[in-house]
């Protein structure tokens, strides 16, 4: 079925911005909010959207959102996680911090704080880092992701595995209903499993936008997180999950 004009041009702004909301839509677009439900509901059934809480993101089963609207996507929200997450921090440690905007707003965070030694496959969180004297900054080297700024492959690999750190900063594209954690990059996920591996802490920092996405890839479940970072009350399921396996989930507010 062909797209009508105003359909067209909330798909256009979805794929500008990432993210779009029924009452932002509803009041750019001079119709109603029921109406914009309904539009966003076909542009589900036919493919292109993914239907979230309070408007819907670009479908996302094989291929990630662009860097650009990812990075403005829940904004708030992140620097509120990465806020969170640095609070959990002591000075004096250790720490991977691996690709993603959530992981870089908790290197926000972290900037004023002393005597870290932080290593990263994100020349984005290394030159966030970078900017405070007190800390210590490894990158890892390996193949330039351009798009993100991310770097992976096996010299990525090898020198995650040189080191042991008190904690590990992990971020994913997608959380499934089980429990499983998700990403795109079949070579990104291979450092997270590795970083996963050589932390003697991890910790996961996730919007909910990330429960109702997909990706092809998996990290990882769970049960392999210590502390899980996020903004709202997770589904019932997930949430049962977490206490079995006795990952401490600390929520916003």
């Amino acid at each position: 079925m062909g797209l009508t004009h105003r359909q067209k041009e909330i798909l256009g702004a979805v794929r500008a911005a990432g993210r779009v909301a029924v009452d932002e839509l509803s009041s750019s677009q001079n119709v109603t909010p029921q109406t914009i439900r309904r539009d966003l509901n076909t542009l589900c059934d036919e493919g292109h959207l993914t239907r979230v809480h309070g408007g819907a993101i670009l479908q996302s089963g094989v291929a990630n959102t662009a860097y650009a609207a990812r990075k403005n996507m829940d904004k708030e929200a992140k620097e509120a996680i990465g806020r969170l997450c640095a609070e959990a921090i002591p000075d004096d440690a250790s720490l991977f911090i691996n690709i993603g905007t959530t992981t870089e707003a908790v290197a926000r965070a972290l900037r004023t704080r002393r005597d870290l030694l932080v290593i990263t496959n994100n020349l984005n969180v290394a030159n966030i880092m970078a900017t405070n004297p007190h800390c210590g900054v490894m990158v890892t080297g390996g193949m330039l992701r351009r798009a993100d700024g991310g770097l992976v492959g096996e010299q990525t690999l090898d020198t995650v595995q040189q080191f042991k750190a008190d904690y590990a900063i992990i971020g994913v594209s997608a959380i499934d209903e089980d429990g499983s954690l998700l990403d795109f990059d079949y070579r990104e996920v291979r450092v997270s499993q590795a970083i996963i591996a050589n932390a003697r802490k991890v910790f996961l920092v996730a919007d909910a936008s990330k429960l109702s996405r997909s990706a092809p890839a998996r990290i990882g479940h769970m049960r392999d997180i210590d502390s899980f970072f996020t903004d709202l009350p997770l589904p019932a399921p997930l949430a049962q999950i977490c206490n079995q396996h006795g990952v401490e989930v600390r929520q916003l507010g």
